[in-house]
């Protein structure tokens, strides 16, 4: 079994597979970057964490305490498109020429949200407004946006994983999974062998995976998140590197049972809200966080109060009707 290295932020997973804790400046503190360091085979970095010059030496310490160098990693897989987890891939593939993949499915949007951010971002804000968001917000919103975009370093080039392929990571296959709803196209690699999935933000072990509807999004992803937490029920894995508040976890299938339950039970909170009064994604969002939140706080409440209205529905237990002097959606029974 391989020693475990000198470092407090990096964990031995298995064979030649390590997480490592990467800071973030968010409420969660730290991001899972995994590095496998076969012996003869090649390097590969899954998720690379936000570009922070904190994140950057945390990464160049966590290469190094495994003997490598950002020059040695080969392949770059990363899970989802999110700024925490794609942020440096950008400069890893600079540094080393190495390979970037991701979902086919996420490249398509998510990914390419980051190319075309400048073209997309008016979209982005319009979506919000629709749905409430108040004018005076929008430039709060929009420069938080740009803060956002400024700590990610996209690749050049992405290659695809389809769903049902294997990887070799730690000289084990790992099945290619789509684990969809935290993002249209969230990877996961399920090894059946050692019982061991990594999940990035699919399942986490203290806070719900925020689950929230954008311009760019599919149109039901507390849907599809319905049906992941399904999957992962399913596969009950023994234990999950997760992307916060891990690195590892263990109880996925009762964890995914909780998380059903979780919105299911906010599912009747806002269906009951919504037959009380027509209001707004916005106003909704004021009920169901009812705390003060910042910025980015607000924008991830409306998204995930909004993922949660287009549900019912789209499964016809509520209604939206466009109301013209306030220029919006009002959802109502």
């Amino acid at each position: 079994m391989t020693a475990e290295p000198a470092s407090p932020l990096l964990t031995h997973v298995l064979g030649d597979l390590h997480a490592l804790q990467v800071p973030i400046p968010y409420p969660m503190k730290y991001v899972t970057v995994l590095i496998d360091r076969p012996a003869g085979g090649p390097v590969t970095m899954i998720d690379t964490a936000l570009d922070t010059p904190e994140a950057r030496q945390a990464i160049e310490d966590g290469l190094g305490a495994l003997g490598l160098h950002w020059a040695d990693v080969d392949r770059v897989i990363i899970t989802h498109h999110h700024p925490d987890h794609y942020g440096l891939a950008g400069v890893v593939e600079e540094r080393s020429g190495a390979s970037v993949h991701m979902l086919d499915v996420e490249i398509g949007r998510g990914e390419r949200y980051w190319h075309l951010w400048e073209e997309w971002l008016p979209g982005h804000l319009k979506h919000m407004r629709d749905h409430g968001l108040p004018a005076e917000s929008l430039n709060d919103m929009g420069a938080d946006n740009r803060r956002g975009r400024e700590r990610v370093h996209p690749a050049a080039r992405v290659q695809p994983l389809r769903e049902g392929q294997h990887v070799t990571l730690s000289g084990l296959e790992w099945e290619v999974l789509w684990l969809p709803g935290h993002a249209d196209g969230h990877l996961g690699l399920w090894n059946e062998q050692q019982s061991v999935l990594i999940a990035g933000d699919a399942i986490l072990p203290r806070i719900s995976p925020n689950v929230g509807l954008y311009a760019y999004t599919r149109p039901d992803p507390l849907g599809d998140y319905l049906q992941t937490l399904g999957k992962l029920e399913a596969l009950n894995p023994a234990r999950a590197v997760v992307g916060h508040h891990g690195p590892v976890m263990e109880g996925v299938q009762a964890r995914a049972r909780e998380l059903r339950g979780h919105h299911h039970e906010r599912l009747d909170f806002m269906k009951a809200e919504a037959a009380r009064e027509a209001r707004s994604a916005y106003d909704l969002s004021l009920v169901m966080f009812n705390r003060e939140l910042n910025v980015s706080g607000r924008r991830f409440a409306l998204a995930e109060t909004l993922a949660h209205l287009e549900h019912l529905r789209l499964l016809g237990q509520l209604y939206r009707t466009w109301n013209e002097p306030r220029g919006v959606w009002l959802y109502h029974a």
